[in-house]
């Protein structure tokens, strides 16, 4: 018997939380779960924006419970490809050291992407005389590289470090991933929650169902 949730690949891991709909209601009661413990640091509620043009909020979750606090926090959202050929997904994750959501939603096995961000960051690729990072985008006002990980074929995934905690970029299909060569800034929806934001229908990808 075990009082903590459990995966049978993992070990003990914090319950997920998928919202199955998403509006403005949704969002405010996701930030109260988030901040309702005053202790404890507060997980980022990382969003774009301004939003890509034509890109929707489509989705957050949280993962924790009432005995941990939330320790890791998703934002989905949808647009067109930047590259054209139809519709993208983004996913943004931020957790704490060894909750393991990011690699999840990434298609990788363990808790952290540290391994992979140690190999990107010795192998700065041809023509470059130091490592650099494939993404650098704005997280809270301050500019932030975010590293290229393995992911499933049908991905690309992207990882780095904001406020402590990693970060996680994941965008379905692949080369949807070159959104984030562009001018993209995540604002942490805790802080303050834009009237602007426009909802899209929910992102299965939160929940598995894609």
């Amino acid at each position: 018997m075990h009082t903590e949730s459990r995966c049978l690949g993992c070990g003990p891991v914090p319950p997920l939380h998928v919202p199955e709909h998403i509006g403005p209601e949704i969002v405010a009661s996701v930030v109260d779960r988030i901040t309702a413990t005053a202790d404890a640091p507060v997980t980022p509620l990382w969003c774009p924006w301004p939003l890509p043009p034509g890109w929707t909020l489509t989705g957050v979750a949280y993962a924790g419970d009432e005995r941990t606090g939330v320790r890791a926090t998703a934002v989905a959202c949808a647009g067109p490809a930047p590259l054209g050929g139809g519709p993208a997904d983004l996913v943004f994750v931020a957790e704490e050291p060894g909750v393991g959501l990011g690699t999840r939603l990434a298609g990788l096995s363990g808790p952290d992407p540290g391994p992979q961000l140690v190999d990107a960051l010795t192998d700065p690729g041809p023509g470059h005389p130091e490592h650099v990072g494939q993404a650098r985008i704005r997280v809270g006002g301050h500019p932030t590289p975010l590293w290229l990980v393995n992911s499933r074929a049908d991905r690309s995934a992207y990882a780095g470090e904001a406020r402590g905690m990693w970060l996680h970029a994941i965008a379905w299909p692949a080369s949807a991933g070159h959104l984030l060569a562009e001018d993209v800034v995540l604002h942490d929806l805790t802080e303050w929650t834009p009237p602007e934001l426009v909802y899209g229908a929910p992102s299965p990808h939160l929940s598995g169902k894609a």
